[in-house]
């Protein structure tokens, strides 16, 4: 039994503009998840990158709630 506090997803449209939506595991013992850091200003960090691996190919890092394109 998982015994996760707090969500365990987290799901937003591509910031590229091509308006797929990403979902992300946040839970523990799962392959892949990501961790999420919620600042006092209630402001997203994830941990790691996203990529898509198909569509847009998307790769970026969410720092604060602030969108940072991998190259």
């Amino acid at each position: 039994m998982l015994e996760d506090e707090g969500p365990y997803a987290i799901g937003f449209l591509c910031p590229c503009g091509c308006e797929e939506r990403i979902e992300l595991t946040l839970m523990n013992g799962v392959s892949p998840r990501w961790d999420l850091i919620v600042d006092e200003m209630n402001r997203p960090t994830l941990k790691p990158s996203v990529y898509k691996q198909s569509g847009c190919r998307s790769h970026f890092w969410v720092r604060e709630g602030k969108i940072i394109w991998c190259k």
